[in-house]
């Protein structure tokens, strides 16, 4: 395999196109562009209007096994099966979600891609972009400005202290902010109470952002955000505060798409950013339905695993957009596989394990338990299911063989060696052409669960069928929250599971296939607004921490302010 420069030198690199010339050959005239420089536009939602009765293109949803921390490619596999698709003659878009900050200066770096196939420019997608995180944390922070005013302020909604919900927000990796106490110093300064911090892309601002349709849904949406319980039991509500208006308005350029390319200069929609193991894990349906309907193809990507961010892109996003994925293409690699062996680890910031880098068949055979789940998982859902093979320099051919026979044999249409990060499009090629003969074939698309059965039955369905679990316990806090939300009118509410996404159950140690375990539910929380309920499985952050040596440690810049070190 050929050496390959780093990331960020590739894309400082490319020879991009103007924005404008990028969007016309898709079909969006400069009228419907807001340019934010030559090489960034926020696309306006009037376009919808003007392309409403194009027929639909094939939409497939990338998404991936259970990840080691490192992550498996599945960003670079999106971005390089997009430009593989143009590469032979189908006319695609890419959609995908804006990292938060967390990441970027935490484990992860940088997530535009790598290598030969990435959006570019790079550092302007993982740098603030066109402030749509921002805004998404200023408007989430207003509402709890206007919570703690009306308790100061003769509390007339008659809020329980005990029963508030709505913390803050920030977008960064920051554990100390967890848990806080706030409202100290004396009687100006608020009221003393327990609270603390999110990080922005695990607010519901930021998830109702990813699955409205127009500027007056986003509204009811903001309004129907539940920030607190009564003393008597009611709901508080955003619209209870009379911040919901303004919250709107701080979000009426967050909601438009912005448009990039690749760095083969294939179209690429960038909108909202919510994580998959806390939120949903998709890019937007506002996105979506404009690629839709200005191209031949559509690729987009679920966060994290498959048991994560494309069960929640089938069961909520799915249903709240009316598309129905023709394919799903499903990111491994052997690396990955051997440590679901059980015989290797890995961990953010320390060399790999020697023993991944060299050639063991059992142990990718073993692995490939937890491969073969996913399929079956995704197949569920009555999607024909492709594998992309990630391939890595050490990997050997006949580890790859291992996994298409394995792959196969669980039930998929095909699986395919990936050279998308050292090839770019030439590298997808194979994938791509896969790809298209799996979503010719007819789509059975179904929903794992319907919504009018209990919050209880709908957790069991997706522990037992997805997660491999045998049952499921609930907290006394989960058991009371469930009779509150069936008493609130919210049992016929989609699920969105927050759990780790280092393994299909709710216990990061748990690698392969588990089975036997039994899923806990320690809490059930309300996001009424974005249209989900969410358990919580296990002990889950929504607060990330930062490692021992941060990824922002090495970014800078030059004597000639060109960034470094960003991937």
């Amino acid at each position: 395999m050929k050496k390959v420069p780093s990331d960020l030198a590739i894309a400082q690199g490319a020879t991009m196109k103007p924005i404008i010339e990028v969007a016309k050959e898709i079909g969006i005239p400069e009228e419907y562009l807001e340019l934010y420089g030559k090489y960034k536009a926020k696309v306006s939602l009037e376009i919808l209007k003007k392309i409403g009765g194009n027929k639909n293109a094939k939409y497939i949803d990338v998404t991936a096994i259970t990840p080691t921390p490192l992550g498996e490619g599945k960003t670079v596999t999106t971005i390089g099966l997009s430009m593989g698709l143009n590469r032979i003659g189908k006319k695609t878009i890419v959609d995908i979600r804006q990292p938060s900050l967390g990441p970027v200066f935490g484990i992860k770096g940088g997530a535009a891609g790598g290598g030969y196939s990435q959006v570019v420019p790079m550092e302007d997608f993982n740098l603030h972009l066109t402030g749509d995180v921002h805004a998404v944390g200023l408007a989430h922070n207003l509402c709890a400005a206007f919570l703690d005013n009306s308790l100061l302020k003769g509390n007339k909604l008659n809020i329980d202290i005990e029963k508030i919900y709505w913390r803050r927000v920030v977008d960064v990796s920051d554990r100390a902010l967890r848990n806080i106490k706030i409202g100290l110093g004396g009687q100006q300064d608020g009221v003393p109470r327990d609270s603390g911090f999110d990080i922005t892309v695990a607010s519901e601002v930021m998830a109702i952002l990813a699955l409205t349709t127009d500027l007056p849904d986003l509204r009811k949406r903001l309004g129907r955000m539940i920030v607190a319980m009564s003393k008597d039991g009611k709901s508080v509500t955003a619209e209870d505060l009379k911040v919901a208006g303004a919250m709107t308005v701080l979000m009426r350029d967050a909601i438009k798409p912005t448009l990039m390319q690749t760095l083969e200069n294939t179209p690429c929609l960038v909108h909202a950013g919510p994580f998959a193991n806390i939120a949903h894990g998709n890019s937007s349906i506002i996105a979506d339905k404009i690629a839709t309907k200005l191209a031949e193809y559509v690729v987009t990507e679920s966060g994290f695993g498959a048991d994560c961010g494309a069960e929640k892109f089938f069961n909520i996003k799915c249903r709240y957009s009316g598309l129905k994925p023709d394919a799903v293409v499903m990111v491994c690699s052997v690396r990955a596989l051997k440590m679901h062996s059980g015989k290797f680890t890995v961990v953010a910031g320390k060399p790999l394990d020697e023993g991944l880098l060299k050639e063991n068949l059992d142990a990718v055979a073993e692995g490939c338990s937890n491969l073969e789940k996913h399929i079956e998982n995704m197949r569920l859902f009555g999607i024909p299911v492709v594998v992309a093979i990630n391939r890595f320099t050490n990997d050997t051919d006949k580890e790859l063989e291992v996994i298409k026979k394995k792959a196969q044999k669980a039930g998929a249409e095909d699986a395919v060696v990936s050279d998308v990060w050292a090839e770019g499009s030439k590298g997808g090629e194979e994938l791509a052409k896969a790809v298209v003969k799996a979503a010719e074939k007819p789509s059975n698309f179904q929903f794992l669960y319907p919504l009018d059965i209990s919050i209880k039955k709908k957790i069991e369905i997706i522990a037992t069928k997805v997660y491999g679990a045998k049952d499921v316990s609930y907290a006394p806090l989960a058991e009371e929250k469930i009779k509150s939300f069936e008493s609130l009118g919210f049992s016929n509410l989609p699920l969105c599971m927050a759990k780790t996404h280092l393994s299909l159950s709710h216990d990061p140690k748990l690698k392969g296939r588990p089975t036997g375990y039994t899923l806990p539910i320690r809490d059930i929380r309300a996001s009424v607004g974005a249209g989900f309920l969410y358990p919580l499985c296990g002990d889950m952050r929504t607060m990330p921490g930062l490692p021992s040596v941060p990824a922002g440690t090495k970014i800078d810049i030059d004597k000639d302010g060109k960034v470094l070190g960003l991937f």
